[in-house]
């Protein structure tokens, strides 16, 4: 049986760098000022837009990924947009950027999502320093692939209205419809750090910059136009489908500036199972709940926060106390934290929890980013053994050192070893702390590690 889904669009680029999450912010906070209710969505492996969007929308953005999730994973999470009256999702990298091997049900590509879900798209295109020549690169886009329909453009950047009207014959000659015409702006920009954007919760304009954004996207774009683009696709109804194992019954979740990265659907996936969260803040020096049956600390920047974490006796004191008898998992920064020590990148070495061996720097930074297949060489997090995983990596630091076992063998989405396998400590109590640099999205359905 089929469910049909709101009208949507995908809202995509050539390339990063030209402005697709500003509009994509712009438009949702702008419909959502008409009294919309506007689902957002994320093409690929990302934390920091997804927190945009849901301040924009007042919806919690969802993030779909056709290389880690199979249709029917994909299908259940689409039902995020029911009661919505649009949905916008924002793509990744370029429209066709993907890896070279297809993993569950595409390359993780957003064209890949946008076939799948029947989302026509908008590309968003910088056009300083061209004129006409933006029309080629767009109509190249459109007739790339037949079953990627692109509904229109959103010019961004423009530097008068003599170069808009060149662009904009360009387009016409091309056959492609003209949706909006941003000038140059710098005042709805979105600060930046090494891993993206500074995170949502970190801005205190962050209600006047959506503001600004909905204006500015309102004044320059062709809303009716944009809204009346949208189509609804249909999916497989899937509900339930491809959950992901809680990791316990009561889950303590570290939740504070320096642990925030945690994905929507696993929280969803471990309350559908009856899993209790617990959230609790380290940056407070608070330990996990005792009544929680297993603990999580995921990724995030404790980079910039390790001189307090490092002045936290009592969360220290208290995690080790948990691990004696309990699971703690850490996801990246999480992972780090559980170490011995992280170097930050003026060379300074921070104390961390001490429960598993592991030493990272930022001082010698590299960049590890990508896809990753783990297979768990032992049981962690509410899987057994053996169990093949999809995720993803990225981060800027190195290890020094990781003695203790590895936790899983790891490629990425080439096949290629990856060196960064986690690891595992077990306590004489019947407690173990694992951890890896592997963001975990959920269980593979196929694949293999050659």
């Amino acid at each position: 049986m089929t469910q049909p889904l709101p009208p949507g669009l995908l809202i995509s680029a050539p390339a990063s760098g030209t402005g697709k999450t500003t509009v994509t912010l712009g438009l949702l906070a702008a419909f959502r000022a008409q009294g919309l209710q506007v689902q957002p969505f994320k093409s690929g492996p990302d934390y920091i837009d997804p927190a945009f969007h849901t301040a924009a929308a007042g919806r919690v953005s969802v993030n779909l990924d056709t290389w880690a999730m199979p249709r029917e994973r994909i299908a259940a999470l689409a039902r995020a947009s029911e009661g919505a009256d649009l949905v916008l999702a924002e793509g990744s990298m370029g429209l066709f950027d993907g890896v070279a091997r297809p993993g569950e049900c595409g390359a993780g590509a957003s064209a890949d999502l946008a076939a799948l879900m029947g989302w026509p798209v908008i590309l968003v295109l910088d056009v300083s320093g061209q004129a006409q020549t933006a029309a080629a690169v767009a109509m190249g886009l459109a007739r790339f692939r037949p079953d990627v329909r692109v509904a229109g453009v959103i010019l961004n950047k423009v530097a008068s209205p003599r170069h808009q009207a060149l662009v904009r014959a360009g387009m016409e000659a091309a056959g492609l419809t003209v949706l909006g015409a941003l000038p140059r702006s710098a005042h709805v920009a979105l600060p930046e750090r090494h891993l993206g954007l500074v995170q949502a919760e970190e801005l205190p304009r962050l209600r006047q910059i959506l503001s600004d954004a909905a204006s500015f996207v309102t004044d320059n774009c062709d809303l009716t136009a944009i809204r009346t683009a949208a189509q609804g696709g249909h999916v497989q109804d899937a509900r339930g489908a491809g959950r992901v194992p809680a990791p316990g019954e009561r889950v303590a979740l570290a939740r504070d500036a320096a642990f925030s990265f945690v994905y929507p659907h696993l929280l969803t996936s471990w309350r559908e199972q009856g899993a209790t969260i617990l959230p609790f803040s380290p940056l407070a020096d608070e330990g996990p709940d005792p009544s929680a049956t297993a603990c999580w600390l995921p990724g995030g920047y404790p980079e910039l926060h390790a001189p307090r974490l490092a002045a936290c006796d009592g969360f220290r004191n208290s995690l080790a106390d948990f691990a004696r008898t309990r699971p703690v998992h850490g996801e990246c920064g999480g992972y780090m934290a559980l170490g011995q020590g992280l170097v930050a990148a003026d060379g300074t070495r921070h104390r961390m929890a001490g429960l598993l061996g592991l030493e990272t720097s930022f001082a010698k930074r590299r960049m590890h980013l990508g896809y990753r297949l783990a297979r768990l060489a032992q049981p962690c997090a509410g899987f057994t053994a053996g169990t093949l995983l999809r995720g993803h990596e990225f981060h800027y630091a190195s290890i020094l050192s990781q003695p203790d076992a590895p936790l899983a063998t790891v490629v990425d989405a080439n096949g290629q070893t990856v060196e960064e396998t986690g690891s595992v400590r077990h306590f004489t109590g019947g407690g173990m702390a694992s951890g890896s640099f592997f963001h975990l999205i959920g269980p593979a359905s196929s694949g293999d590690l050659s």
